[in-house]
């Protein structure tokens, strides 16, 4: 119990280097693609998930918004993976790491907005002032308008790291529970193991949650601005 809460999300080295671009890189294995005119069952219900994925998220899309789709579908199924992965004992989670969270949310939210300036101008510009509003509240919606917007993929990224740091911590601190209880109370030992398996199926879930409305986001930020 005395072990730091948070080292499980410390940066992983080997020999002194940060090895976080191989973590990051492992997820591709896990979708292998085949050269054969028949497919196996797995890679079968991979491509039967990312095509019914697809087409409800990029249903109430244009033809410059299913352009993205590429991108979406890899999106989702990085951060699935990396989630998944991430809840094995001894893994590290890198959507653990705001930087990382950041660093996806900016580029993508930038894009959309760009897209937005550059095909429909006057539509993206009329988000800052809705119609109707009174002269002397002009300047103050204006300023509320333009942080909201910049918020966007801050909060993309945070909704992204809360969520599966607090379900590694809760795992871990359960867990931790669990093992001092062995010797002083196995009945309440069990009790809290249950909970841990239930929770850990909770996770499985959330893990495949947030990687659905990180990238439904996006893609509704895609659907405004094309």
């Amino acid at each position: 119990m005395n072990e730091n809460l948070f080292a499980s999300f410390a940066t992983p080295t080997m020999m002194g280097l940060p090895i976080v671009i191989l973590i990051i890189m492992f997820p591709s294995i896990l979708f292998p693609s085949s050269n054969r005119l028949i497919n196996n069952r797995l890679i079968s219900i991979q491509q039967w998930l990312v095509q019914l994925t697809s087409k409800q998220m990029m249903a109430i899309h244009n033809n410059k918004g299913q352009t993205w789709t590429l991108m979406l579908m890899s999106l989702i199924l990085f951060i699935g993976s990396t989630n998944l992965l991430g809840l094995l004992p001894h893994s590290f989670t890198p959507t653990t790491q705001l930087s990382m969270n950041l660093g996806m949310a900016i580029p993508l939210w930038a894009g959309t907005v760009f897209l937005g300036f550059r095909h429909k101008m006057k539509a993206a510009l009329a988000h800052f002032l809705p119609q109707g509003t009174p002269i002397f509240l002009i300047p103050m919606l204006v300023v509320i308008e333009t942080i909201s917007l910049f918020i966007q993929p801050v909060a993309l990224a945070v909704r992204l790291t809360a969520n599966i740091t607090a379900g590694h911590l809760l795992i871990h601190l359960i867990g931790g529970a669990t093992l001092a209880l062995m010797d002083i109370s196995p009945s309440t030992a069990l009790i809290t193991f249950i909970i841990l398996i239930l929770l850990t199926i909770l996770e499985f879930a959330v893990a495949m949650i947030q990687a659905y409305v990180f990238t439904l986001l996006v893609s509704l930020y895609l659907h405004d601005n094309t």
